[in-house]
């Protein structure tokens, strides 16, 4: 009987150690073919990153190359036609084809500054209070019914708008004010309503991003819901709606076939809203199919988009500093 037990407990020993042995050879072989390189892996991986090399490289040679030519071109007014600088951005009068030639762009590019801002100023309020709407009033209503609303004005061509702008808003404001109605109100309120989807999108992202506990902390401490909104959720937010409204006037300030449709396109420059104006698109727009390539004419255009370049960049490095001072609140 003892011989039985010692056996049967011999036998339970060895088909233990043998387990364990099996489990420890499967477990060495299972990292010795994870640590094993593959082939395929290793091409993959290799193709992959050759691919993100070439595309990022092909993105800053593009874009290298689309500032030097523009430069080069719109640096020959000044360096190559004799053009002053300072009479280029201060003068009044645009006559290239005078003799002699006068090469004044403040009325374009001051042109180009009041629409924006005229956007700026009556989109920014709609774009953030519909953010605000969406995600803190009736956020189930604002995702299945103003969202999809948002995005379908993002997808309307931008000539759509400018014959909109052309056959209502114009006449409403010639028959409302008894001006011609080509105006620089008529300018600010299409690009309004064009750049209102980018500002309500990135601002209801800005408000979505605050976190929860914020806002029961103030709820907690006696503030009223708008007090919540107002002073905690608006302020927490503010670098996110800031790059908002940014963006939105970057936009604004590029777009050339919708405002040209409605502004009049005069060189002289706005005594009032209802007065008509020229921006730096709309005088490119509507004069370089008229001029030769490489006279002054020509670049002295050039030099207006070098303008158009320069302010975009000047747009884009004020959205970094305010992600910057978002990254560091949070």
């Amino acid at each position: 009987m003892m011989n039985s037990q010692q056996g049967t407990i011999v036998e339970k020993s060895v088909i233990s150690k043998a387990g364990g042995i099996s489990s420890s050879v499967n477990q060495t072989e299972l990292k010795r073919k994870l640590l094993t390189a593959n082939k395929s892996q290793q091409m993959a991986s290799f193709f992959g990153r050759l691919y993100t090399m070439v595309a990022a490289g092909l993105l800053i040679v593009v874009v290298l190359s689309i500032t030097y030519f523009i430069a080069s071109k719109g640096l020959s007014t000044f360096f190559v036609d004799k053009v002053s600088f300072s009479e280029f951005l201060t003068g009044t009068k645009w006559d290239p084809e005078d003799d002699p030639a006068s090469y004044g762009a403040l009325s374009f590019i001051l042109g180009s500054f009041f629409v924006t801002a005229l956007a700026a100023i009556i989109a920014a309020p709609l774009g953030i209070g519909a953010a605000i709407f969406m995600t803190e009033i009736y956020p189930k209503f604002g995702k299945k019914v103003l969202k999809p609303v948002i995005e379908l004005l993002v997808g309307i061509p931008s000539v759509v708008y400018g014959y909109i702008g052309l056959t209502v808003l114009v006449p409403f404001i010639r028959d409302r004010f008894e001006v011609l109605g080509f105006s620089l109100l008529a300018g600010g309120i299409v690009l309004a309503i064009m750049i209102l989807p980018t500002i309500t999108s990135v601002a209801t992202d800005a408000i979505e991003a605050v976190p929860q506990d914020i806002r029961n902390a103030s709820l907690a401490l006696g503030a009223t819901r708008w007090q919540t909104i107002w002073n905690v959720v608006l302020h927490s937010s503010r670098p996110g709606l800031l790059t908002a409204v940014v963006l939105g006037m970057a936009r604004a300030f590029g777009e050339a076939l919708a405002v040209q449709m409605v502004i009049g396109n005069t060189l002289k420059l706005p005594g009032s809203l209802l007065d008509p104006i020229s921006t730096l698109t709309s005088g490119i727009t509507l004069n370089m199919g008229n001029t030769i390539q490489g006279t002054p004419y020509n670049n002295a255009l050039w030099s207006m988009a070098l303008l158009l370049l320069l302010m975009s960049f000047a747009f884009i490095a004020i959205i970094r500093i305010l992600g910057r001072k978002k990254l560091v609140h949070k």
